[in-house]
């Protein structure tokens, strides 16, 4: 059994052959999509966050609305470049949002991929200390975010307040209680991957990780979700944790997917950059009459090693197309291979 959700990178461009030609659309549909993912039984919301893009940047605001909207489903993010993060605001916008949600927020956080513009987080205020890396900043934004998660006191009371304060050091309101386990890192590294079981997040893996041989990317996926594992173990924590990894699957069952997705059938994984002397390996697609992609899928090992599955879906197709694959792959392939 897994958990199966789709992931929104919100794209939106005035083109017309795009159904989302405006921010406005990106954020309405992102709700109703949401909204149509639940009725069709899916288990998770979730959206990518990029700044100085035409994409979802900030995400909170649309966390708490398709919390309003919805009763049952996971809301999250895949991921929040924590590069750009104030952490203590952070948590108190996620605090908010959870509680709005009846606790359904699941965090994805992360270092970040390359934005639209160099250095942006330093438009944002951040720079890196002396000494530290971008990726150390992230860590160090995220080390703070996950203390004051837990809703210890930190911070000394003003003797004369403008309202009365409990006892002792205050914290950051408002708390969630819960919150700080349902904080996932985006990975891309074993190392990393191991990093993220030592601090006690869940585990996200994306369509592509960071080439550390030439084994093909569903098994270097696996190790490094074996790797997390351990280190999970290693480190004595006490909950079970999760892991997701994101697909693109497209079952093949109308005209319309075969004219969108027919040749995406002969996708396979490949090598190249994302950052320069970085090379990453990234995953194939999934697209196929649903026969084919169970027997394809069945032999995806980190899709096996994960309890959650995350759906990449095209969302300037419109919230009725992305709606009818999720639906296509939790009606034709989800059951056959035990999803279900």
């Amino acid at each position: 059994m897994k958990k199966i959700g789709f992931l929104s990178f919100g794209h939106w461009t005035p083109s017309p052959h795009s159904q989302t030609r405006s921010a406005a659309d990106t954020l309405l549909q992102s709700i109703d999509l949401a909204i149509a993912a639940e009725e069709l039984g899916a288990d998770g919301a979730y959206y990518r966050v990029h700044h100085f893009a035409r994409q979802l940047a900030s995400p909170f605001p649309l966390l708490a609305a398709v919390g309003t909207r919805t009763k049952r489903i996971e809301i999250g993010t895949a991921v929040i470049d924590m590069r750009y993060e104030n952490p203590l605001y952070m948590a108190e916008d996620a605090g908010s949002a959870d509680l709005i949600s009846g606790g359904r927020l699941q965090l994805g956080i992360s270092r970040g991929s390359p934005e639209q513009v160099i250095e942006g987080y330093k438009y944002f205020g951040y720079v890196p200390a002396e000494g530290q890396t971008e990726a150390d900043m992230a860590r160090g934004h995220t080390e703070v975010f996950l203390d004051v998660l837990r809703g210890e006191g930190f911070a000394k009371p003003n003797p004369r307040p403008m309202f009365p304060n409990p006892p002792g050091l205050l914290r950051i309101e408002p708390h969630s209680e819960g919150l700080r386990d349902r904080i996932w890192w985006g990975a891309a590294t074993t190392a990393t991957a191991q990093w993220t079981g030592q601090m006690g997040m869940n585990l996200q893996s994306s369509t592509l990780v960071m080439a550390e041989s030439d084994k093909p990317f569903h098994i270097q996926q696996a190790e490094q979700i074996a790797a997390f594992r351990a280190a999970w173990a290693t480190a004595g924590h006490v909950r079970t944790p999760r892991v997701s990894v994101s697909r693109s699957i497209f079952p093949i069952v109308s005209d319309m997917d075969r004219a969108y997705f027919g040749r995406e059938g002969s996708s396979q994984d490949h090598f190249g950059y994302i950052e320069p002397g970085k090379q990453a390996v990234f995953g194939r697609s999934y697209a196929a009459e649903p026969e084919q992609l169970i027997r394809e899928l069945a032999e995806d090992e980190a899709i096996k090693a994960a309890d959650t599955l995350l759906l990449t879906v095209p969302n300037q197709l419109g919230v009725d197309y992305n709606a009818h694959v999720i639906e296509s792959v939790l009606t034709h392939v989800a059951p056959a291979l035990g999803w279900r």
